[in-house]
């Protein structure tokens, strides 16, 4: 699925709902919210503070989807299109680290 599919499906969803999209401040505290999130699953994983017995098992996937999800929404509500932010923002990275010494070999 394209971003742009991502995007319309999501649309979608928020669309059945009358309030529509959240304000991009509100958007930017969920997406804050959402990171954090992600954050402790990581550091429970890979970090030096392990989850309890009693806490169930996270899922990365889902935090990293949650996240997604957030991004797309405040991308929607700002009229921005993923698929020609991402192009660009991947030929500016393409550009600014093509001769980094660390590229492997093809």
């Amino acid at each position: 699925m394209s971003l742009s599919e991502t995007q319309q499906r999501v649309d979608r969803w928020i669309g059945q709902y009358k309030e529509g999209y959240f304000s991009p401040l509100t958007n930017l505290a969920r997406l804050t919210e959402e990171v954090g999130e992600l954050a402790r699953e990581i550091n429970h994983r890979f970090g030096e503070k392990p989850k309890k017995h009693e806490e169930p098992a996270g899922s990365l996937a889902l935090e990293l989807a949650d996240i997604l999800f957030v991004v797309v929404c405040l991308a929607n509500s700002q009229g921005i299109d993923l698929d020609q932010a991402f192009d660009a923002m991947m030929a500016k990275v393409s550009a600014r680290d093509a001769d980094r010494w660390t590229r492997k070999e093809r």
